[in-house]
């Protein structure tokens, strides 16, 4: 796999930009973050990860609920169709009655919000004058209310990049979902340890115009939201989703992009499956096929079948499963036209077919044309005669358990008329190539959104946005200049400006005498240095208690202790939880230390004068625990030997 995806990277240009502008590629990101708050955000249960064997387990079925306008959200008709069965696993120290929507909400969690206004701040944007908690649908289980509940914080906001501004179309907090487990056929498994956990979603304009832009501004907004230190760190604190169009085509959502890097292969494939689509609705076209003149022909044929040797027919007629075959009429061979890498456009129906018949065993259907699909010509022809097709007929062949059968037969027609209109508006899930996209679910519309009665409006103070601007943290790019400033080296700059401890690093310095590069040394390259030595020696990787790192940083300028013995002091706070920062050494202790090395040493001859006195200081700081000045043992060493 690595191979192959390494041969589909070789030689573009994802910031081709002039390539980009002829496909008219547009691109915005949906970036959701977890927000590091004690508790949950409409209760009072602790955030906290769970893996272990869940207290209790309950069984639910979601329904949909009409919008405020009669209607019925798409998303949520198609997640109904599915009839799943959705099982969540509850812990009784992290879940309460809130979660599975059997008590009112607890008022929203006020630190959560203090931080997202912050955040907004830092995003330039205008805040609203009350904050509006509205429910936004989910049928999919992995909220089991069946909806979650998000509130617009700040809009048209802006960063900057190169030389232009990305547009901020808003911020929102919202509570997070439970976390998936397994998804097989009719059952979806969830965790609800992260169920409720406060988060925001950063909604950019779509004013990126290359797949390396989309990756750059997706670093940029990383960066700016670990600097706020306001955000959860680790594996699944983050995720981002990529919007991505192109001329002609609605915008498509790729949901949970893993890695930054991977946006690029990610939004450049999908902007050539549009054109590969629109390519499509033009042949389609040309052929007389639209959506007024679309037709389809259907029948069973499990009985015709019933000789076949292809494993996967045996397999299906075993099951007892009806086999449907369903001619597209007039569509020829443009059943296989390329999509993506390795991919065609039957791979869409397949999609199709996983997600909402939830017929999931891959394949779950075949293209009957000749090219490879383990059906006998005799076969094929049997069908083909049955159903009636001609030669410029495409036929696909169908199956399914029970009502599985029909609902697979329904999409796969639902999905090929989509075609001759071109680039259906959907949401997609990456594959595990992060190159390639397959389809998850029909992208949601306004309909899905309507007020929550159960909470009150949040007026937002101006001594409240007083208060929060006044803490607010710098932006990346500031805190940078800053430490370069102060001498920190443009790499460690970079960074410390995003580290856990920025702002503790920004009060130590705000002493003008302070050895700013030593504390960017000690902060971030010394402690990652001590994390991986505890990591290989079988440790936690946990960090220090802020409060007394800082005590020791601060105590150790302050004596100005040696950096060898500063970085042992820091090594005992991790092993220990103990601040000791030793004394230096006074000259004259030096000085008798150095009487004992040169006794001990009087043999000791090196080829040159400068390599012996590098041994000879180093005798000395060992005897002295580190805590000599190196200078001042160079400095006697020097002396005695004359150099």
């Amino acid at each position: 796999m690595d191979a192959w995806r390494k041969s589909l990277l070789e030689g573009l240009r994802f910031d081709d930009l002039g390539y980009y502008q002829s496909l008219g590629f547009k691109s915005g990101l949906e970036i959701h973050h977890q927000l590091d708050t004690r508790t949950k955000l409409f209760c009072h249960c602790p955030v906290r990860y769970r893996n272990d064997a869940p207290d209790a387990v309950i069984l639910r079925h979601m329904r949909p609920t009409l919008s405020e306008m009669g209607t019925y959200d798409g998303t949520a008709l198609m997640e109904f169709k599915t009839r799943k069965q959705v099982v969540y696993h509850l812990y009784r120290d992290n879940v309460c009655t809130y979660e599975m929507d059997d008590t009112p909400p607890f008022p929203i969690n006020q630190e959560a919000l203090d931080f997202a206004i912050e955040i907004a701040l830092m995003l330039n944007c205008k805040l609203v004058d009350e904050v509006h908690i509205t429910r936004k649908q989910y049928l999919d289980g992995s909220i089991p209310t069946g909806f979650q509940r998000t509130a617009i914080v700040g809009v048209d906001g802006w960063v900057p990049y190169r030389d232009r501004k990305i547009r901020i179309q808003q911020l929102a907090i919202e509570e997070d979902a439970c976390r998936e487990v397994s998804d097989v056929g009719h059952q979806v498994v969830f965790r609800t340890d992260r169920l409720s956990t406060p988060l925001i979603e950063i909604v950019t304009k779509p004013d990126m115009r290359t797949p390396h832009e989309v990756a750059e501004v997706d670093e940029l907004l990383g960066r700016l939201l670990r600097s706020s230190g306001r955000v959860r760190r680790g594996l699944g604190s983050a995720r981002q989703d990529v919007n991505v169009s192109i001329t002609g085509s609605d915008r498509v959502e790729t949901k949970g992009v893993p890695r930054t890097p991977d946006i690029r292969a990610l939004t450049h494939y999908e902007a050539l499956r549009h054109k590969a689509l629109i390519e499509l609705r033009d042949e389609l076209k040309k052929r007389g096929i639209t959506t007024e003149t679309f037709r389809t022909k259907e029948r069973e044929v499990t009985g015709i079948l019933s000789s076949s040797r292809n494993p996967r027919i045996a397999e299906i007629r075993k099951l007892g499963w009806p086999l449907v075959a369903i001619a597209l009429k007039g569509w020829g061979p443009l059943l296989r036209h390329k999509t993506q890498p390795g991919m065609t456009f039957a791979h869409e129906l397949a999609g199709r077919v996983r997600v909402i018949a939830c017929v999931d065993e891959m394949p779950n259907l075949f293209v009957l044309d000749g090219l490879g699909e383990g059906f006998s010509v005799e076969d094929e022809t049997r069908v083909r005669k049955a159903i009636g097709a001609t030669d410029d007929d495409a036929v696909v062949l169908a199956w399914g358990p029970g009502e599985d059968a029909r609902t697979s037969v329904n999409e796969i027609i639902a999905r090929a008329k989509e075609a001759t209109i071109g680039v259906p508006a959907e949401t997609r899930q990456h594959l595990p190539d992060a190159c390639r996209t397959d389809f998850e679910r029909i992208l949601p519309g306004p309909d899905r959104m309507y007020p929550d009665t159960d909470s009150p409006p949040v007026p937002i103070a101006r001594d409240r946005i007083a208060r929060i601007t006044a803490q607010r943290a710098l932006r990346p790019w500031e805190r940078e200049e800053l430490y370069v400033a102060r001498g920190v080296p443009v790499g460690l700059a970079r960074q410390l400006a995003i580290h856990r401890h920025a702002r503790m690093f920004e009060r130590l310095i705000a002493d003008k005498t302070a050895d700013a590069l030593l504390l960017a040394v000690a902060i971030c390259e010394w402690q990652t240095a001590i994390r991986r030595e505890r990591a290989l020696a079988g440790k936690p990787r946990c960090w220090p208690d802020e409060a007394q790192l800082e005590q020791l940083l601060k105590e150790g300028l302050a004596k100005k202790t040696p950096r060898p013995a500063l970085l042992l002091a820091l090594k005992k706070l991790y092993a220990e939880g103990i601040v000791e920062v030793p004394e230096p050494l006074a000259h004259r202790e030096v000085g008798e230390i150095w009487a004992r090395v040169q006794e001990a040493s009087k043999d000791v001859k090196y080829k040159t004068a400068s390599l012996t006195a590098d041994y000879l200081t180093g005798r000395i700081m060992k005897e002295s625990g580190w805590r000599a000045s190196p200078a001042d043992a160079r400095g006697i060493v020097g002396k005695h030997l004359s150099i």
